[in-house]
């Protein structure tokens, strides 16, 4: 971890602007851009600070970086990226993309993704990461040529494999399975916590009803006025506070969606590890039907009904040397098959072995997160519910006074 970039670069998303340009298929279109700054960490020796750089991005230059390492990384959990579009919000926030408030939450999750990838032990050391944050033009370009997509499994495929394993390691079956339950539970967390801020907010808005009333009251009585007025100004106080009261439950918010989101990374390392079964148990297939074939043409005897069978058996038998032919065919292919079948062998272990190593990695972080998260939400509740006992508080000093 000492030398990860994390360490070496200070690393902000500090700026989000809408902006308005064409895209491939040359329509109009607005988007957000987002100014990355860097700078890097110089010792204290040198007594000095380094100049900041900055560049540009859009989200989907963001997404092109994830996806890019997704496929090139298939045995990490690789960070995910905050929503496109906001999902499980109360009724009374924008879903809408271009919302400032939701571009800011947004700015923020984009930065701590680039932090993230940046405090990884291997991510942090990619060139073409590096180059994202600091090669403004022609970085599109460095990612194709690197022939990434070319080398993504299909989603087809990836289903086929998940389906035909014969026997799948039972390790990474269970850690699919909870991937699945942690996003069910964190799903109707969010939901729930969507349904509480809701009331929240009609709570809050009511007492700027009860300010109102105290303070048309006061406007008709001249002993108990001051009381009322200074009673509703307490009330008043306290409904508009709801609104910073809300942000800072949507950043709350934003924090259990992102493992959300690293509930579906989980689940591509668990894909990724089916689909090297299955060509591994494929591979093991073809050549124990290979060993077969040989064997039955060495020997003259056949096994398994097949359709050369009986086309041997209706015009005649093959000459022996036609039959020594095809025996060192399949003896040759046989020896590229033991020697394929080993070299997937050897990839699956080594696959399993750093998946494993980052999949604990990932929980210790998981485990460390969210225990931070739930406590700061607790002590947020805490915090609400003291501010209510003190504004009724006022307000029986108030009263009292009268």
């Amino acid at each position: 971890m000492e030398d990860c970039l994390a360490k070496k670069m200070e690393i902000t998303v500090s700026e989000a602007e809408k902006r308005t340009g064409r895209n491939a298929m040359n329509i109009q279109e607005t988007y957000t851009a987002y100014l990355i700054e860097t700078r890097a960490v110089e010792s204290q020796s040198e007594g000095q600070c380094a100049p900041v750089e900055s560049l540009w991005r859009r989200y989907s230059e963001f997404e092109l970086l994830r996806n890019y390492l997704l496929v090139t990384y298939p045995h990490i959990v690789v960070p995910p990226l905050p929503e496109k579009r906001a999902d499980f919000v109360w009724h009374k926030l924008s879903a809408d993309n271009m919302d400032p408030d939701f571009v800011e939450r947004r700015r923020i999750g984009l930065e701590n993704f680039l932090l993230r990838v940046a405090s990884h032990p291997v991510l942090c050391q990619d060139k073409i990461f590096y180059a994202f944050l600091t090669q403004e033009s022609g970085w599109k370009e460095m990612v194709n040529e690197t022939g990434f997509q070319l080398k993504a499994d299909s989603r087809l495929k990836a289903l086929n494999a998940t389906f035909r394993v014969k026997n799948p390691d039972k390790r990474f079956t269970e850690l699919k399975h909870y991937s699945d339950e942690l996003q069910s539970v964190i799903s109707h967390l969010l939901r729930v916590r969507a349904r509480v801020a809701d009331r929240l907010y009609g709570v809050y808005k009511v007492h700027g009803n009860y300010g109102r009333v105290f303070s048309e009251w006061s406007a008709i009585e001249k002993e108990m006025g001051d009381g009322l007025q200074s009673a509703g100004h307490h009330m008043d106080v306290y409904a508009a506070s709801i609104d910073d009261i809300l942000e800072e439950e949507e950043h709350y918010a934003d924090q259990l969606k992102e493992y959300l989101f690293y509930a579906e990374a989980l689940r591509a390392v668990c894909r990724k590890h089916e689909l090297m079964q299955y060509d591994l148990e494929t591979a093991a297939q073809d050549l124990t039907s290979k060993k077969q074939q040989c064997e039955e043409l060495a020997t003259g005897t056949v096994r398994t009904f097949s359709l050369k069978g009986m086309t041997s058996k209706l015009f005649g038998q093959e000459t022996p040397e036609q039959r020594e032919a095809k025996i060192k065919v399949l003896e040759e292919q046989i020896q590229e098959g033991e020697e394929q079948l080993k070299s997937k062998n050897l990839e699956g272990r080594d696959f399993v072995k750093s998946a494993w190593a980052d999949i604990e990695r990932f929980k210790e972080q998981k485990n460390h997160d969210l225990k931070e998260a739930l406590i700061s939400y607790a002590v947020m509740q805490i915090s609400m519910c003291k501010k209510g006992i003190q504004v009724w508080t006022n307000a029986k000093e108030c009263f009292s006074k009268m």
